[in-house]
């Protein structure tokens, strides 16, 4: 085995709506408003006992059932998160515990909207170095906990659920090689800091960031994996905002891709959001099994990754 691929997905969300009607009770804003400038309709909430490992043990139990493993066949789980509240166990160890695995290694990733991508990346690396043999990787987050519910720029934007995906070697590469990098003079720009924690960011700023610097890096990741943006067969961005997502994916020049717009019916799901709108897609045969697809994760830390994938 000289590559790896991924084996199957699998996702979770809570089962409470929350609509932009419901927002209006909350906070000073409406529908138009939050349509206009986000893009978002819906987004799932989880509640008070609906930890963080919860959510991703139901979307890593689901995607071990897809790709018809037990969890006995796992001998690592990486878990992207920035919301998780304890720090031992982590959640990956949670999350272990919860599906009744024997040794596995347990890891979390903190790279906030970026963290699936570079747990990927992880996965990948671990599994071509011979560490690891199977890999079930987690993006998970409740961003609803650690938001203010009076701060109308930030509420309307999150939602709660979690991604998996079953990383494992192949014959040939089904995940491409990974660019990924930061700009820490800029990672004021998305923040989730104090005690209790809350969620901030510069929405300008990030918009600005994100819609001149990282379609360029987007291309690059497309030279990596050799393959042009034309050739993609989707476009699998982080969930961050339809008004980053479209002009992003116009810019990369993957015109005969499908674009993931999940954001329209979750929210921000942070981690979550990448893997979450893949399983989607798949689910609903929206790209078709060993299509190329373009993930990239950026947010928090003004961090990103990016990697071009064989869907499962």
């Amino acid at each position: 085995m000289t590559g790896t691929r991924i084996a199957a997905l699998g996702h979770y969300q809570p089962a409470k709506v929350l609509t932009n009607d419901d927002l209006t009770a909350l906070v000073d804003t409406s529908d138009e408003w939050i349509r206009s400038r986000v893009g978002i309709r819906t987004r799932h909430v989880a509640g008070p006992d609906e930890p963080v490992d919860e959510l991703a043990a139901h979307a890593g139990a689901k995607a071990l059932a897809s790709a018809g493993l037990t969890p006995a066949d796992v001998d690592m789980v990486l878990v992207a998160t920035s919301t998780a509240i304890d720090r031992s166990p982590n959640t990956a160890a949670r999350v272990a515990a919860r599906l009744g695995m024997a040794s596995p290694a347990t890891m979390d990733l903190n790279v906030v909207c970026a963290g699936f991508t570079h747990a990927l990346a992880t996965a990948d690396h671990a599994v071509r170095a011979g560490s690891a043999q199977r890999v079930l990787v987690i993006g998970a987050d409740k961003m609803t906990g650690i938001t203010d519910w009076t701060d109308r720029t930030t509420c309307v934007l999150v939602g709660d659920g979690a991604g998996a995906a079953v990383v494992e070697a192949a014959p040939e590469a089904g995940i491409g090689p990974v660019l990924w990098g930061s700009v820490p003079e800029m990672g004021h720009a998305v923040r989730i800091e104090g005690t209790p924690p809350r969620f901030a960011q510069e929405g300008q700023a990030v918009y600005r960031w994100a819609t001149t610097q990282l379609p360029p890096i987007a291309r690059k990741v497309c030279e990596r994996a050799g393959i042009t943006p034309e050739d993609l067969a989707a476009v699998v961005l982080h969930q961050a905002n339809l008004r980053i997502i479209e002009p992003v994916a116009q810019r990369i020049g993957a015109v005969n891709a499908v674009v993931a717009r999940d954001v329209v019916d979750s929210g921000n799901t942070s981690a979550a959001s990448i893997p979450l709108a893949l399983s989607k897609l798949v689910e609903r045969g929206e790209v078709v099994s060993g299509a190329p697809a373009l993930l990239f994760g950026f947010g928090g830390n003004l961090s990103y990754a990016g990697q071009v994938v064989r869907v499962p």
